[in-house]
């Protein structure tokens, strides 16, 4: 039977951490760059806010409506949030998604399309750095210290607010097509950051987290389990122009993210066509301008090893590509 992807929502909800953001002054213009997919180790300045947007949107690969009848469109993952920087070391965000997905039924002669706000997601990011030893992030620092190694570790929680009970076409069980997990789920990440000393227009990044699912009866009585996820980013980001007088800076950005999800289960029983390994590569580039940022790439699957591969449509690792955009304004 073929499995749609059970993993959507997670690119539009607790995989965000702390992605690039608008920085500060001279930190802006000369400190370390930030990816588009990855996180960074930045943190919030104390007593700063930050107001962030995302959209992730997916155009699927779509084959014979004769192998497949039913394929997935388009997805379009929005995310709206806000953090504050309650110490220099510690950083809060709340986040509320809103996800659009598209898919043509009965051969391509229907379409139908669910959308909505998803699952609200907490996260906390605690930063810290290399200096002599490792010590949570200063107040302040120098140019001179933006360029120690620095490290994040964050963790969060969504909320199940969405609609989890949503139904697909024609009022089937679909648990790809509603808004909500119908539970929580839990992620944990670290990241380390690098702008090189000898050429401090590039710098390096390293992400990789861990998001758990748990089983959620659903009003039809079906139970489902989403398969859990291993995500390992690496990042390099080069500054390839700056204006101090108009504080202005621009980045070209190169990323490679490797993806592995586990086997869904519904009603207890592991999905055979559902799961596997991805890696992705990613081109973009971002724009600082005073206190905002806006970014933008693409994003494409470079190598899949997916289970029952033949069987998946509309799964990750089948996308014909993903645009990024990103924007954020710092306050």
């Amino acid at each position: 039977m073929r499995r749609l992807t059970l993993a959507l929502l997670t690119l539009s909800g607790l995989t965000f951490a702390h992605h690039g953001v608008a920085s500060l002054g001279a930190v802006g213009l000369e400190g370390p760059g930030a990816p588009l997919e990855s996180s960074s180790s930045a943190t919030l300045p104390e007593g700063s806010w930050l107001f962030y947007t995302k959209l992730d949107s997916v155009k699927w690969k779509k084959y014979s409506f004769s192998e497949f009848p039913d394929q997935k469109d388009r997805s379009d993952f929005w995310m709206f949030g806000v953090g504050y920087g309650f110490k220099p070391w510690l950083s809060l965000y709340i986040f509320v998604p809103y996800n659009v997905k598209k898919e043509l039924r009965d051969g391509g002669e229907k379409s139908f399309t669910s959308k909505g706000f998803a699952d609200v997601s907490l996260m906390a990011v605690l930063g810290f750095k290399y200096d002599r030893g490792l010590k949570l992030l200063p107040k302040k620092e120098s140019l001179e210290d933006m360029m120690d190694w620095h490290f994040t570790l964050y963790g969060g929680i969504s909320l199940p607010t969405g609609n989890a009970n949503k139904k697909g076409y024609q009022g089937e069980f679909a648990p790809d097509m509603a808004l909500g997990f119908g539970k929580p789920t839990l992620t944990v990440g670290f990241t380390a950051t690098k702008q090189f000393v000898n050429l401090p227009e590039l710098t390096f990044t390293l992400d990789t987290s861990y998001l758990k699912f748990f089983e959620h009866k659903y009003n039809t009585g079906d139970k489902y389990k989403f398969g859990d996820e291993v995500r390992v980013n690496t990042a390099l980001s080069y500054r390839v122009f700056k204006d101090v007088q108009r504080s202005l800076r621009f980045d070209l950005i190169t990323e490679l993210n490797y993806l592995h999800l586990q086997k869904d289960k519904e009603n207890g029983t592991k999905l055979d066509d559902s799961g596997g390994d991805i890696l992705y590569g990613v081109l973009g580039g971002r724009m600082y301008y005073k206190r905002a940022s806006l970014g933008a790439g693409v994003k494409f699957p470079l190598w899949k090893d997916l289970n029952q591969q033949s069987q998946q449509q509309g799964a990750e690792g089948k996308e014909k590509y993903r645009l990024i955009m990103t924007f954020s304004f710092m306050f």
